[in-house]
């Protein structure tokens, strides 16, 4: 059986993204668990390969079927968007935000045609995207949009530890408004499902508390008394393996320790800071409920440090061979 193929697209030429690909794409662990092939300006990756000093033939093929996967070839499907002329590393740029949406417009494609098993993605970043008339805020949007997927899910897994979110790009105040009894049965049903696909299959899922200590019924917030357990209630009566609220300051601990498969999050940092403080470059992100799945990075574009070969690969390493783990669960789509 071949190895899966993993389309990874450049992000923001102007951030890290083109130096961790190549340095991903040249590890040992990476080419041994899948086939990769990149999306993005030839130019830039090219340049690329100069800074990070490693072996590369740049070949630009039209779709992954024909690439040369027997090594010492970065496979490119070539988007030549960028004027080398006037490119810059560590700036925002409009014209660096166009060419971002438009290296992960042509590896959704290629993964919604089955052309590839999954996308592993690089960072963009947000003011170049506006810049550039891209009127979305992040990768999670752009692959809604491009899939026809209504909210999908956002996983974090790290050592093995699952996180998912109730809510992500939202004030603390409207997050705390979005904790209600419906979407957490909503949220729970589909995050099983999407274990399902990764094939897990086994446990239980656990929801975190809201307030501290999951409110002491009542005594410090309401939230969980009037929308947490009724949620959790329901969705036992309809066989659901799930429990909570769990207090936030120790679900997350008692996950990584094997006592719950995963763990819903009921807003964007208090899963981020859990998982992140475990291990913040092997904190790796997976777009859950699409028809196809994505795996990214979960750091930005660093700008500081853009095209001077001082970024580590290994977020992006983690992240090429999740895909590639959990590919298999999505090859019928």
């Amino acid at each position: 059986m071949s190895k899966p193929l993993i389309v990874v697209p450049l992000g923001d030429p102007a951030g890290v993204g083109p130096e961790i690909l190549v340095k991903a794409f040249a590890c040992a662990d990476v080419q041994k668990a899948a086939r990769c092939v990149a999306v993005g300006d030839s130019g830039v990756v090219k340049s690329a390969v100069k800074i990070t000093g490693k072996s590369f033939t740049v070949k630009e093929i039209n779709e992954p079927a024909e690439g040369d996967y027997s090594g010492g070839v970065l496979n490119l499907v070539a988007v030549n968007n960028i004027d080398m002329g006037r490119f810059k590393f560590g700036v925002v740029d409009g014209m660096c935000g166009r060419a971002a949406y438009e290296y992960i417009e042509k590896s959704v494609h290629l993964a919604l045609d089955r052309k590839a098993d999954a996308v592993a993605t690089t960072p963009v970043n947000k003011e170049s995207l506006k810049k550039g008339g891209v009127n979305f805020i992040g990768h999670t949007e752009i692959f809604a949009e491009l899939t026809g997927t209504r909210d999908p899910l956002t996983m974090f897994e790290v050592r093995g530890l699952r996180v998912f979110f109730l809510s992500r790009h939202v004030s603390l105040r409207k997050a705390c408004d979005m904790v209600t009894k419906d979407r957490i049965i909503d949220y729970v049903k589909r995050s099983v499902e999407v274990l399902r696909k990764f094939g897990v299959t086994g446990g239980t899922m656990a929801v975190a508390g809201l307030n501290p200590h999951s409110g002491e019924h009542g005594l410090f917030g309401d939230e969980e008394v009037k929308e947490v357990f009724p949620a959790i209630a329901a969705l036992q009566a309809e066989g659901y393996k799930v429990e909570g609220p769990i207090g936030a300051d120790s679900v997350f601990h008692q996950a990584l320790k094997g006592k719950y498969n995963s763990v819903l999050s009921l807003y964007h940092d208090q899963g981020h800071v859990a998982t992140k403080t475990l291990d913040f470059e092997r904190t790796i992100s997976i777009t859950g409920g699409m028809p196809i799945l994505r795996t990214s990075v979960d750091h930005g574009t660093a700008f500081d440090i853009a095209g001077r070969n001082l970024v580590s690969e290994v977020s992006m390493v983690e992240a090429i061979i999740l895909a590639a783990k959990y590919a298999p669960g999505f090859a019928c789509g």
